[in-house]
């Protein structure tokens, strides 16, 4: 049986004539990883399985929009996922063929399909954290932490150890040429990965020399000055791909080569600029016998003064020491919290999102960022049941919380119990007398006026419906016709969700899809003029459809008219 990807009126029905099925690696060659050569298989069993799986996954994306639709997914809403009846990689693969869908329908499924996916791979990878953290530190690699950290934050993304390993391998060989050039009995070029320590400093320093310039002058890798606080410098595969970062990154890099080629580099947690230490001879007594290497510096040797040039400041020696991969790992997830801090665009603070959930994973019973989790899911109104648990463990750690807690726990329970009294979705007909001022309609690809951003109306108000502050802080009386208009819901093309007003609202002439993360949760199509409303939207907007088309179709077509007008006109003067 073979199936097609779904369409705007569901899945179609399995093409006839199929014949006896193909093995699954072979109809779905992403999952050829989980099978080997030597492996003896039933395929005809294999298929059923994948198939059953797909129906599955179908089945649970169906129902995600209708159950979800006017909340955040709750933490427990993915609890028929976690008790699935079939193997997770088919599960996985069924949601990976919704998201790969071409064109522009199905947006509702992909929606849902996305966050279904980042859940089942974000708790994967955080079991995989934890198992590596209960590791040997000698078992810990930089490398492997780091990429675990890149996985759970992009879990969308193909990342793998072993194609990051691949990457940084293939740099190791172009040093061990250079080696060769330099001094062809060197150890490190015969010797395997790992499978040396060398002990004499000077061919030490032909390994480092050399890593300097494979690393800074043939590969052109170096420190990302002019966009440092981009979050793609964290990321051990974008390093890779951009040939850039910050010193952490760029330093696991560094140290990972290093230790390949018999090279023991340690790194140091340097205030404010990552570092690495490098010993010449015996094991060092004090910071005066390390040399510091900076790979955000193209690999730059330092003194202890120099080091404090670097930063400008005196530091006492406690900051020369070495760390535990532990520790880096909490470096790395602290640079990224405090991006996501920063966010302004991303209206769902995905970024702190995940390095919260990372930083806790390693220190659960951290109370600061507790905290600062339980405010983030109650300033951003989700999770109020985890809220509540997330404060009761914070009032068991730390009783002196109780004041912090305590506003917390109240509000918490009174969202809870607001949302137990909503009966149902409001339904606006746009024929009530007090909804004949709207005169945009729901899918509408709009301009703004003033500030030009072109985005989608998802929503309307006869009248703003803002509390006073809000009015006051938008300064809406300053507008001709202030507050006593029609307000819109727009999602932006810059990610963001926002409130206009509809005499700074214009249509777009030249409508384009507005690329915003929530496109999907209220559009099931983009028509090309237009965004059609999924089924939970048009309940709420019943006679909205009818008005969109309409205008679409005036707009639209007395422009083709004009252009077929002027065209005409060109040809009659010659031009």
């Amino acid at each position: 049986m073979c199936w097609a990807p779904p369409t705007s009126g569901g899945w179609r029905a399995p093409a006839a004539g199929c014949g006896r099925p193909a093995s699954p690696a072979a109809r779905w060659p992403s999952l050829l990883k989980y099978y080997s050569h030597t492996d003896s298989v039933s395929w005809l069993e294999e298929y059923k399985a994948r198939h059953n799986a797909g129906l599955e996954a179908q089945r649970i994306v169906s129902s995600f929009s209708k159950r979800f639709f006017s909340e955040h997914v709750p933490c427990d809403g993915f609890s028929d996922i976690e008790t699935l009846g079939c193997p997770s990689h088919f599960f996985e693969d069924e949601l990976m063929c919704i998201l790969n869908m071409e064109g522009r329908k199905g947006l509702t499924w992909k929606y849902y399909a996305k966050k279904i996916l980042y859940f089942l791979r974000q708790q994967n990878i955080l079991k995989n954290l934890k198992e590596y953290l209960q590791r040997p530190a000698d078992q810990q690699s930089f490398l492997e932490g780091a990429v675990l950290i890149d996985q759970y934050c992009n879990p969308l993304s193909d990342i793998c150890l072993k194609s990051v390993q691949a990457q940084v391998d293939e740099i190791t060989d172009k040093v061990r040429k250079v080696l060769r050039t330099k001094n062809p009995r060197h150890p490190s070029v015969a010797s395997k990965a790992g499978e040396i320590l060398i002990p004499e400093v000077e061919l030490q320093r032909q390994v480092l020399d050399a890593m300097n310039c494979v690393l800074y002058e043939q590969l052109k890798y170096k420190g990302n000055e002019l966009d440092y606080y981009n979050s793609l410098n964290s990321y051990i595969h974008q390093v890779l791909i951009r040939r850039t970062g910050i010193p952490i990154s760029l330093s696991v890099l560094y140290l990972t080569i290093a230790r390949q080629l018999g090279v023991k580099l340690e790194p140091v947690n340097f205030p404010s600029h990552f570092l690495l230490r490098w010993c010449q001879g015996k094991e060092g007594t004090d910071i005066f016998d390390y040399t510091y290497i900076d790979a955000f510096g193209k690999g730059k040797q330092l003194t202890v003064k120099e080091c404090e040039y670097l930063i400008g400041h005196h530091v006492t020696e406690e900051f020369y020491g070495v760390v535990t991969s532990k520790e880096v790992l909490q470096r790395m997830v602290g640079n990224l919290l405090n991006l996501g801090k920063r966010e302004s665009t991303d209206q769902s603070y995905q970024l702190l999102r995940d390095s919260l959930d990372l930083y806790l994973a390693m220190y659960p019973d951290n109370v600061q960022h507790l905290m600062l989790q339980a405010r983030l899911y109650f300033h951003l109104g989700i999770w109020p049941e985890k809220v509540l648990d997330i404060l009761q463990h914070i009032q068991a750690l730390d009783p002196s919380q109780h004041g912090a807690v305590g506003y917390l726990v109240q509000h918490t329970l009174e969202h809870i119990e607001r949302r137990k009294e909503e009966v149902g979705p409001e339904v606006k007909h746009r024929s009530d007398e007090k909804h004949k001022e709207v005169c945009f309609s729901i899918g509408l690809i709009m301009k703004h006026k003033r500030y030009g951003y072109n985005c989608v109306i998802y929503g309307w108000d006869p009248a703003c419906m803002m509390g006073h502050e809000w009015i006051r802080n938008m300064n809406v009386h300053s507008l001709p016709h202030g507050p006593h208009q029609p307000f819109y819901n727009v999602l932006v093309e810059d990610g963001s969700c926002r409130y206009a007003a509809q005499e700074n609202l214009e249509h777009n002439s030249e409508p384009r899809e507005i690329p915003h993360p929530d496109i999907g949760r209220y559009f099931s199509e983009f028509t090309g003029t237009h965004y059609l409303a999924n089924t939970e939207l048009e309940i709420r907007y019943p006679e909205d459809l009818e008005l969109t088309c309409t205008t679409v179709q005036k707009i639209y077509s007395s422009g083709k008219e004009r252009m077929t007008a002027a065209s005409q006109g060109w040809k009659q003067t010659g031009v």
